[in-house]
Order: C-alpha cells, then structure tokens, then sequence
C-alpha cells in the first residue's frame, strides 16, 4: 500500500491508538505533527471537524479520514490484516462491539475523570466546560471516576473472560483502543484492578515498541502535567 499521512496530537490516546496500530502492522506511513494546525484552512478544508488523528491517503472517497477505531478498521480491512482485526463474522462483530463499547461508554467516563487534570478542553455542555462552582466540577470529576469500574468489569467478562486480549490470543485493534484509553488513567493515579494491570503489561509486552514508543509520547506528557502541579 502506498504510503499514507497520519496526521497525529503526540500527548493524546485517542491518537496513540492508531500510533500503535500502524506501527505493530508494519505498514507504510509518513506522521505528521498537527499540534497548533487542527485549525488552519489547509485541515479545515480536509476535516471541517478539525479531529485527530486524521488518515490522508489514496482510496477514501473524500481524501481523509478521523476517528481511530474507523482509521484501524479501514487499514486492517484494506491490508488484510485479519490477525488484528477477524474476517469471520461473529468474531469481528465481538471486536466492533467491544469498540463501540470503550468509546461511547468507557472513553467518556476516562475524558471526565481525567481532562481536568491534564489541561484537556471539554466540549460544550460537559460540567467541566461551564461556568459552574468548581465544587460542582469536582463532584462531576469524582462520579466520573468512580463509574469507571463498572464498565471496565463489564469488559472483563464479555469481551476478555479466559482469553488475554478481547482478541483472544493476541491484541485486536479493540484492545489497541482499550490499552490506550487506559494510559489517561495515570493523570489521576487511578488503581487499576489486578487483571487490568496484566492487561496493560501484556499488552505492551505482546506489542513491544509498537506500542512503547507511542505510549512515551502520552506517558511523557502526563509526567510533565503532574510536575508543574508541584
């Protein structure tokens, strides 16, 4: 496949996702910066939705392409890359479903907790974003971490139960999502439980620099936050 451009935020999950993707498949790609460009006339004209990360390459109907689970799914598809993402039907609905899961249920719950600390804006509407009493912004923030347990359990037992990955022997661009979807949980000093944790180390294990290198980008960011807080 011809190279691609992968228009990234270095500090952000939701871009190391397909980071780690790109990387651990092997495949042809040129990265790009977009830090202070999202807004430009050039970005705005590809992505009038000014999100990253953003696929530019030959093939997609209109040039360009946003949201990491569609960027994985469309590369793993366009590659044949079954191992991260199965041709068989039940078993990719199980992948799609448990990414459906993790950013419209679990992302959500992670952004809430954890935006707030690492300087993040919130989007129009959320608590966090408004002119409430701090007071009410740090109750929000609290409800939001205290209801990441739930879901996260919920995947525990659907999506992973005996196997190590929701993939089943080996990661899945589901687990790709959930792993960095996870990484924001140390701006707060979120105990995760036991499995969770394997989970993590497995993960990066099963990946190597794929997903270590990627992952320093977020981990050094958050480091960084954490320091100026003292």
């Amino acid at each position: 496949m011809t190279a691609m451009t992968l228009h990234i935020l270095k500090p952000s999950v939701n871009n190391m996702a397909v980071r780690v993707f790109v990387r651990a498949a092997k495949l042809n790609f040129v990265e790009d910066d977009a830090w202070g460009k999202t807004r430009s006339p050039e970005f705005l004209k590809k992505n009038p939705a000014h999100m990253t990360p953003m696929l530019e390459g030959a093939g997609l109907p209109r040039g360009a392409l946003w949201e990491s689970c569609a960027i994985m799914a469309y590369l793993a598809n366009a590659n044949n890359l079954a191992k991260f993402y199965p041709a068989e039907p039940a078993r990719r609905a199980m992948i799609d479903s448990a990414m459906f899961y993790i950013i419209g249920t679990l992302y959500p719950l992670v952004a809430r907790a954890t935006y707030p600390a690492l300087g993040f804006p919130q989007y129009p509407g959320e608590v966090g974003a408004t002119s409430l009493e701090q007071s009410h912004k740090d109750e929000a923030q609290k409800a939001a971490t205290e209801a990441i347990a739930e879901p996260l359990e919920a995947i525990r037992q659907f999506f992973i139960g005996a196997h190590p990955f929701i993939g089943g022997a080996s990661p899945s661009i589901a687990d790709i999502r959930l792993a960095a979807t996870l990484e924001f949980l140390n701006a707060i000093d979120y105990k995760l439980p036991a499995w969770a944790s394997q989970y993590m180390a497995d993960m990066e294990s099963a990946l190597g620099a794929a997903y270590s290198e990627p992952a320093a980008d977020v981990r050094g960011y958050i480091a960084y936050v954490k320091a100026q807080k003292k």
